[in-house]
Order: structure tokens, then C-alpha cells, then sequence
């Protein structure tokens, strides 16, 4: 675990701050948790296992589509917008870029090699996803743990709070940010890969995602900017099974099954990908009476 991520981290039943004890990290209360000798830190609390947890092949699948290149294009925006809301340099030292969600930490990465004086923090609920993301960037820690559950690091600690198709907590999103950070959230349109979501029966962008939106962050945070991405895919059916199988409808698509659909389809198939990317700012309250005030 790198020590400029430890400091910030902390434990997620006490909220003490955490130092490394061997092969575990453990609070002044003597709660420990396990690190994981591909480097990430079991953070997860509570008996029941959350669910809808990405598997094993699922991550692979989001690996090894990722590495080809495909969806350069969403990590390319991400670094830029990142570069363009990191804070500025202060007497302090930089916070951390958080990344929810994280998966492979493929986008993390990115966002990293743009931001050379900042160190990352990859948060995802898989094991899978984590012990991937826990070597994606010289520069990047990886914890498992529930967003829903609380986020188990330090008040003010992230320049930024990045999170790609992933829950979002904004309470804790607030919680951890510097009142000058920014938080950069990447949702699908509705037209994201259309061209397979009719023809296989995937599942369907919400038609109501902006208002869950706003209403997961909107008592938390302001929307500062909005921008549309769009991308074409040119996939072979290897890359477009693993699309499928990385996503939502991997739980309800049987892979042999697919496999015999897209066979049946030319080669390579052109899929368009297309998201929104919004930049909140975070809102805090002064104390005014007993009303407060919102900056």
C-alpha cells in the first residue's frame, strides 16, 4: 500500500486513521484488515456481500477490451477534464484523485499520467476489479469496499472524485472532497451502443437517469459543466461478446448464446458509444442562525 494513499485512508468501522502492521492495516483500536499480496486492502465491512458484484470474467472482459484501445476516447476526456478542475497547487500538499468504481483502473491511469504531482485511489466492491486496479499506475492504491457503506478515507482528502457508470454516494462524494475539488461523472445516453442493445435484448439506459441524477447529487453538488462524447466502435465478435459480458447484461445474456448471435454478423461491427460527462462542484453550508447558508 503507498504511503501517501495510507495516510489518507480509515478504518471503516472506527473511522481512526490506519497504519501498516505486516501484511494487514490496523486502526488504534486494534480493528485489521487484510492486505492482499497483489496490493489492494480489504476494506469491506458487514457480514452480508453486496450485490451485483462484478466477476472474475467480467473484469477480465473489461480488461482486456479496455487494453485494445477501444474506449481511449472516455479516458482521454476524463484526463482533460481533470486537468482542467484539479485544483491549483497550495500550501498544502495535492489530495488524492478518487476513483469510484473503479474497475481495472484503466481510467484512472489515465487521469494520473496528466496529473503528475497527484496520487490515486481506485474504490470498487471487487476483489477481481481491485487486484487489477492495485497495479494499473505506479501511483495508485486500490481498496475494496461498499460506496453505499461509507467511503473509508479521510474528510477532504480528493482534488478529485471521479465516477464512471458506478454508484454514487453523494454525501460521501462531498465528504471527502476539498471545498475546491471537483467531482466528474460519466453516464450513459440513451443512444449508448444502441446498435447491440435492440438486436440482443440488452438492458436499456433508464429514461430516467438525469433525474436520479440530480437527485443522488443534487443537495450535495453544483453542475459547473455538461459535454456530450460520442465514439464509434469497430469491433470483431470477440471484443463485441466482451463488451456485452463486462456490463449489466452479463447477468442476464448466456455467453454461448451470444456468441452464436453475433456469429452470425459481419465483421467488424460499428457500435456507437455515447455519454455524458458532467463537473460538479461540491456545496458547503456556513453556519447562519440556525438556517445556514449554502457557497
Amino acid at each position: 500500500m503507498l504511503a501517501e494513499v495510507l495516510r489518507h485512508l480509515r478504518c471503516p468501522v472506527c473511522a481512526g486513521e490506519l497504519n501498516a502492521l505486516g501484511s494487514a492495516l490496523v486502526c488504534a483500536r486494534g480493528h485489521a484488515f487484510d492486505v492482499a499480496r497483489q496490493g489492494y486492502a480489504n476494506l469491506l465491512t458487514g457480514r452480508a456481500s453486496p450485490g451485483g458484484v462484478d466477476t472474475p470474467t467480467m473484469v477480465a472482459d473489461r480488461a482486456e477490451l479496455l487494453a485494445a484501445g477501444h474506449f481511449d476516447f472516455l479516458s482521454d476526456a476524463l484526463a482533460n477534464a481533470a486537468v482542467a478542475h484539479a485544483p491549483p497547487h497550495g500550501p498544502y500538499p495535492p489530495g488524492l484523485v478518487v476513483d469510484i468504481g473503479a474497475g481495472t483502473g484503466h481510467h484512472l491511469a489515465a487521469v494520473l499520467r496528466r496529473l503528475p504531482a497527484r496520487h490515486g485511489l481506485a474504490v470498487d466492491v471487487a476483489k477481481a476489479a481491485a487486484r487489477r486496479a492495485a497495479r494499473a499506475h505506479p501511483r495508485a492504491a486500490a481498496v475494496v469496499c461498499d460506496t453505499w457503506r461509507g467511503l473509508p478515507v479521510a474528510d477532504g482528502c480528493a482534488d478529485l472524485v471521479l465516477n464512471v457508470f458506478a454508484p454514487r454516494n453523494g454525501a460521501e462524494f462531498q465528504r471527502i472532497l476539498r471545498p475546491e475539488g471537483s467531482l466528474i461523472v460519466v453516464t450513459p445516453r440513451a443512444d449508448h451502443l444502441r446498435e447491440l442493445v435492440g438486436e440482443l435484448g440488452l438492458i436499456e439506459v433508464d429514461p430516467d437517469k438525469d433525474r436520479r441524477l440530480q437527485a443522488a447529487l443534487g443537495e450535495w453538488f453544483r453542475l459547473r459543466t455538461q459535454r456530450e462524447y460520442g465514439h464509434t466502435l469497430e469491433l470483431g465478435r470477440d471484443d463485441a461478446a466482451r463488451l456485452v459480458s463486462m456490463g449489466p447484461s452479463a447477468w442476464h445474456i448466456d455467453r454461448a448464446r451470444l456468441s452464436r448471435r453475433l456469429a452470425e454478423w459481419p465483421e467488424p461491427l460499428r457500435v456507437k458509444a455515447s455519454v455524458d460527462l458532467r463537473v460538479y462542484h461540491p456545496k458547503f453550508m456556513i453556519a447562519r442562525g440556525s438556517a445556514g447558508r449554502e457557497y
